[in-house]
């Protein structure tokens, strides 16, 4: 048995995965009590009467494709969350097991251990800079089954060094995943650590479309793992996860045309952040903001209360982080239109 799989529930190895109806779209359906007609008005190229392909075999192919790795190493589904929740489910057993997240971090990992009954070891990321605290994830690490660590780092917006996250995979090979969420990669400039994959059987990686391909609705994410990690997580995903229409949707919207324009919004994107950071360090009302790598900033103000009003002030939303441990007065602002962005900024120039 590979020893990553040493690591799962005994008894996801030992399930009967559901059985779906076989596919084979040489053949005429009469097997799985399938409406024979299309819905009126049903203008998709598959027919939303019929279940859709499990694991779509182009779609899984694009994403493999968009992220320069086989095909075979890809599990696609409902956004990075259910990517997130299958590992939780295939690995913890409830009550037995525990996760580590390095708050402040992505707050999902921790409520999809809590709705399996995993307990979560919480290793803040260090002060200052946000970076991994080495010594404590590993010993934390050695205690549990899974490592969750996310680069670009929503919502501190900094890069995680990679080497350590290297360091973390190999020292915790038969103890625990290391989890990697590269969910803002796109605008961080670095490799993805899919290119590791061969040599370390216990990383997964997450990608996703909601960020730099404006896919957000979609719900299309992909996690990247050892071929036995995706077969084992194939027997616990639903079965006709991602809906037919999704599937035409992403394949029509990541076709090269479509790249390059995602890739040209990436760059104006990484200028108007750029703009803005300057922008707001002028500002008397900001104490500091913080360096990023994604498509946010994250910002201390002196007063955040009054930051937010004036954003609301203005018809915008920006996100309260205040109430988080070392993140006090402080607000992630995703990088907008140039328009949005000139009226956020003029109504915080103007407090």
């Amino acid at each position: 048995m590979n020893p990553v799989l040493a690591l799962a529930r005994p008894d996801i190895l030992a399930l009967q995965p559901y059985q779906h109806a076989k596919w084979d779209p040489s053949l005429e359906r009469m097997h799985a009590n399938e409406m024979p007609w299309r819905a009126q008005g049903d203008n998709t190229q598959a027919g939303l009467n019929r279940y859709p392909e499990p694991q779509p075999r182009a779609l899984v192919e694009r994403m493999a494709k968009l992220y320069g790795v086989p095909a075979a190493n890809c599990l696609v589904g409902r956004g990075s969350d259910e990517a997130i929740d299958l590992l939780v489910r295939a690995f913890c057993r409830a009550g037995q097991d525990s996760v580590v997240i390095t708050p402040p971090t992505f707050g999902f990992y921790k409520v999809a251990a809590r709705i399996q009954g995993a307990s979560v070891i919480e290793v803040p990321l260090l002060p200052g800079d946000f970076s991994l605290d080495l010594p404590a994830v590993l010993e934390a690490g050695r205690r549990a089954k899974i490592v969750f660590l996310c680069s670009p780092n929503n919502p501190t917006g900094n890069l995680l060094d990679a080497e350590l996250m290297l360091q973390v995979c190999r020292e915790l090979a038969s103890h625990a995943l290391v989890c990697v969420d590269e969910a803002y990669a796109e605008f961080a400039r670095r490799p993805s650590l899919t290119a590791r994959l061969d040599e370390l059987p216990n990383l997964v990686v997450l990608r996703t479309l909601s960020k730099a391909y404006a896919l957000a609705g979609a719900r299309l994410g992909t996690l990247i793992a050892g071929e036995d990690v995706v077969g084992l997580l194939k027997r616990i995903i639903p079965p006709y996860a991602i809906p037919a229409s999704t599937v035409e949707e992403v394949l029509a919207l990541t076709e090269a045309p479509q790249r390059a324009m995602a890739t040209a919004r990436i760059e104006a994107l990484l200028a108007e952040r750029a703009k803005m950071q300057q922008c707001l360090q002028r500002m008397s009302v900001v104490a500091q903001v913080f360096p990023s790598d994604a498509n946010f900033l994250l910002v201390e103000f002196r007063d955040a209360r009054r930051a937010l009003e004036a954003g609301r002030s203005a018809g915008l939303l920006v996100r309260d982080f205040s109430a988080a441990p070392g993140l006090e007065n402080c607000l992630r602002i995703s990088v907008g239109t140039p328009e949005q962005n000139e009226r956020l900024l003029a109504a915080l120039e103007a407090l």
